[in-house]
Parts: structure tokens; sequence; C-alpha cells
């Protein structure tokens, strides 16, 4: 079983996005964060259909931080229902491995 996982977040917008993108990097709960933005969502809430414009943060990190992760996330997120999914990663290259190892805190 892999250690590595991606971790989806959505956000309001870029300006949130880019915050709590550095502050994960900054803490080294991740190697890399990819922010997608100009995003269109559909979703039930509140009883009913919603859509919203979102920026999506695609998290690179290793499966044990998770909790870490979305402990900052949900302390930064303006959603009062934050989305944090995390999947697992079973096939990475080696030399990529290297990297996300090197990349992320050794205490964590």
């Amino acid at each position: 079983m892999s250690k590595y996982s991606l971790i989806f977040v959505t956000v309001p917008d870029k300006r949130h996005a880019k915050k709590i993108a550095r502050a994960l990097l900054k803490e080294r709960l991740a190697a890399c964060v990819n922010i997608i933005n100009s995003l269109e969502s559909f979703f039930w809430w509140q009883g009913k259909i919603d859509r919203a414009s979102e920026s999506l943060l695609i998290i690179k990190t290793k499966k044990q931080l998770f909790s870490k992760i979305s402990k900052l996330v949900t302390k930064l997120h303006p959603y009062d229902t934050p989305e944090v999914i995390s999947l697992s990663l079973e096939k990475i290259i080696p030399r990529y491995r290297r990297w996300l190892d090197a990349s992320i805190s050794k205490s964590s």
C-alpha cells in the first residue's frame, strides 16, 4: 500500500487557493500544490442544487499528514464545510517519490 496521496480542496477564488497553498508548503506538509482556476462546481447544498465558481487545489503529500493538512485547510478556509478529499497514489516513479520524500518535512 502506498504512503502517498493527492488531496483535493476547492476554494472560492485564487486568493484563498494561494493562501492555503503557501501555508501548506511553508509547514512542509506538501511537496507541491497545483491550483486550477475557473472551475465550475454543481452540488447539493441545503436541500437544493447549487453552483459556484471555484479554484481547485491538488496537494501532493503523504497519507499520514491528512489530519494536519485538514486542520490547516479548515482553519484558513472560508467555507463552513470545506471539501478535503484524499486519494491514494499507488504508482509513482522512483525519482518523483524521492523528490516527494525530500520536499515534505522529516518531522512529519
